[in-house]
């Protein structure tokens, strides 16, 4: 026994017997400079020729039961070609010992670099280390290469980012992203609630448990403290410095996803080995089958990177186009696409010669007409503008944009020949403000002949943030300014006989969280463009990806609600003109894991806002989770609520806790009940 009676070694929680031919699997501890040991799974293959590359994936959503299904599709595939592949909780998460602090913290970083040395120093390792994930696990990986630690030889970074401030779940275009900043702060107080695994940490498991509530915070107050790119932003930033990367980059992402740029920018500015992929696809590995498709065999591409990299092999990727992209094919408007048409392009370079910048002034979308455009839009603008992280659910993306181009200013350009976009599209507005603050929101839509808009893309800038999102100047009323809004990237075939249209409005809820006064913004069209990034190659590219290959996921069976309710609804409240966007934000919901845990887990996110109001805004976000054994059992509940007027946002998380130690008949005992109540000064936002 360790101190602390936790038993030194443990058996796999997962399912060794559904293990591919010639895996085994294993899980450790890794102990850190400060005695904190964090918990590990090791997919390793059983015979080999002396010791192995090692493939690290490092989160905090539990390798016990959240992401074991996941993590059973690509861990063991790896052992099977030759690598050990690791999978390791951070520090406060799972049955990690410790307690979490932040996201990207330093101290998980530290944690990291300590990892990375660990794996490169086992007897059963050769030295070289490869790191890979999706979201986090693709942000910490990115950030643990800008730190260059000598073993890190290689990483695949999925749906990530370099830009910590404006490209994540906080902010966007300088704003606050209301939708995401409340969203995901309280789903990860919620899961940064959860216990650690009695069969892992021993007998000791509840007062664990209750140090580990005892140090969570909610996060989303420390994020609506730092309203500017500060130092906080860039801490863990690769765009800061790409030149410290050394590790080769393998950077992928997909349309749907919201971290998209992130990939032509790194391979944009990487100077290590770099390629970049981004296909049709939602906030998923593309790999999984989920919706929007094509799916790939994306695992043997990765393959294919680790080999050379960490192999020494001469596998072709260093021959690949630096960018291989999807072009979609316009389609009708839907919430869901289980795949999408179009075709696969391949650059040479980023930014690329096929690419030409065709500018064109507003004076053409409007036939000439060239006076002043008042905007000045409902608050409940937002309403269709689908969910910000798609997971391939049916209602993720955005529908018909009708309603919202009546709720904006547009600007509409005849297409006379097909042509087709791949990069940022730039909207340059020369506006007048009657009030200092005033945030727009810019959307480019595929109008087809039949009326029917479908979102291409779109772009948020928050004026005070026009010369740096490090700034805050505020607008002088009645004095023009240019504010340049550049929208996230797309690919993206306009046909002939469509429209392409500049959607405009002041009001996005609750992708942007208003400020708390309404301006009316005048649009001077003479002094406006935008700047279309079309690719000019026809040719066929010969960009050709081999199908999906995973090792069979573990079996979990899946538990439906008891009453199933709408994933996504919007309603108005005609008297008062309130509207309300209730959703489920589909996380797995409940199921029954083959070690017999059952994991219940129900979620609402409700946003509402009232047609003429900013400051009745309200996103508030209540978790239910329970981990059920025959000899144990723990549940949450969690509830949070952002609100805010003029001068500052107010928030309430609240958090209970129960456990059971023993059979059925053994009681339940409440282990915390904590209430955080913040006020948070308005500053830029």
């Amino acid at each position: 026994m360790t101190d602390g009676g936790t038993p030194a070694t443990f058996t796999a929680i997962g399912d060794p017997d559904a293990l591919p031919e010639g895996v085994s699997v294993r899980d450790e501890w890794i102990p850190m400079p400060d005695g904190v040991r964090l918990h590990t799974r090791i997919w390793s293959p059983v015979s080999s020729d002396g010791p192995v590359p090692v493939l690290l994936e490092y989160l905090p959503y539990r390798l016990d039961d959240w992401t074991a299904p996941r993590d059973s599709e690509r861990h063991p595939w790896y052992a099977q070609h030759g690598y050990a592949s690791v999978r390791v909780d951070i520090r406060g998460t799972g049955s990690s010992d410790g307690a979490f602090d932040d996201e990207y913290s330093e101290q998980e970083l530290r944690d990291g670099e300590a990892v990375i040395a660990w794996l490169a120093e086992q007897e059963w390792s050769t030295g070289a280390v490869g790191m890979f994930g999706i979201s986090w696990g693709g942000f910490n990986a990115l950030q643990l290469a800008a730190r260059a630690p000598a073993a890190l030889r290689a990483i695949v970074t999925v749906c990530s980012t370099d830009d910590r401030y404006d490209n994540d779940v906080h902010y966007v275009g300088g704003a606050v992203l209301g939708i995401d900043m409340a969203a995901w702060g309280a789903t990860m107080f919620a899961f940064n609630s959860r216990p650690p695994r009695p069969e892992i940490v021993g007998p000791g498991w509840i007062e664990r448990w209750r140090e580990r509530l005892e140090a969570n915070r909610p996060m989303t107050p420390v994020w609506l403290a730092h309203q500017e790119r500060d130092d906080y932003w860039r801490h863990g930033s690769a765009a800061e410095d790409y030149g410290t990367i050394d590790a080769a980059v393998l950077a992928v992402g997909g349309w749907a996803d919201p971290y998209r740029d992130a990939v032509l920018r790194l391979v944009a500015n990487v100077d290590a080995p770099v390629k970049g992929i981004v296909g049709p696809w939602s906030h998923q590995y593309p790999d999984r089958g989920l919706a929007p498709g094509p799916s790939i065999g994306f695992l043997q591409e990765t393959l294919r990177w680790w080999d050379r990299w960490l192999k020494g092999e001469d596998t072709g990727v260093e021959r690949d186009p630096a960018l291989r992209a999807w072009i979609n094919e316009g389609e009708p408007p839907a919430a869901y696409y289980e795949a999408r048409r179009g075709r696969w392009v391949g650059a040479e370079a980023w930014p690329s010669s096929a690419t030409h910048e065709r500018i064109l002034p507003f004076a053409a979308l409007r036939g000439g007409d060239l006076g002043p455009v008042v905007v000045r839009s409902p608050q409940h603008t937002g309403a269709d503008a689908g969910r910000f992280f798609p997971f391939g659910n049916a209602t993720d993306l955005p529908p018909d944009q009708r309603e919202e181009d009546g709720r904006s200013v547009c600007f509409d350009l005849p297409v006379g020949n097909a042509f087709d976009l791949l990069g940022n599209v730039l909207v340059r507005l020369s506006v007048t403000s009657d009030q200092p603050r005033a945030t727009l929101t810019v959307r480019l839509c595929d109008v087809a002949p039949d009326g029917s808009s479908t979102l291409v893309t779109r772009g948020v800038l928050n004026a005070s943030k026009r010369d740096g999102m490090d700034r805050d100047d505020p607008l002088v009323p009645g004095t023009t300014v240019e504010l340049p809004v550049r929208l996230v990237s797309t690919g993206h075939r306009f046909a002939a006989g469509h429209r392409l249209r500049i959607a405009v409005s002041s009001s996005y809820w609750p992708w942007v969280w208003p400020h708390g006064t309404v301006a009316t913004v005048t649009i001077d069209p003479s002094a406006s463009s935008v700047t279309l990034p079309t690719w000019t190659r026809t040719t066929d590219d010969g960009v050709v990806f081999a199908g999906p290959a995973r090792s069979d996921p573990l079996v979990v069976e899946r538990v439906a609600q008891s009453e199933p309710l709408p994933q996504r609804t919007v309603t108005q409240d005609v008297e008062t003109g309130e509207w309300t966007l209730d959703v489920d934000p589909g996380y797995g919901g409940g199921r029954v894991y083959p070690d017999g845990l059952v994991f219940t887990e129900d979620a609402r996110e409700t946003y509402r806002i009232r047609s003429d109001d900013p400051t009745s805004a309200r996103a508030t976000s209540r978790w239910a989770i329970g981990l059920t054994k025959p000899d144990w059992s723990a549940r949450l509940e969690t509830s949070s609520e952002v609100t805010a007027d003029a001068e500052a946002f107010h928030l309430v998380n609240t958090v209970r806790a129960w456990a059971r130690d023993g059979g059925p008949e053994a009681p339940e005992v409440l282990v915390t009940e904590r209430t955080f109540v913040d006020d948070v000064p308005r500053t830029s936002a």
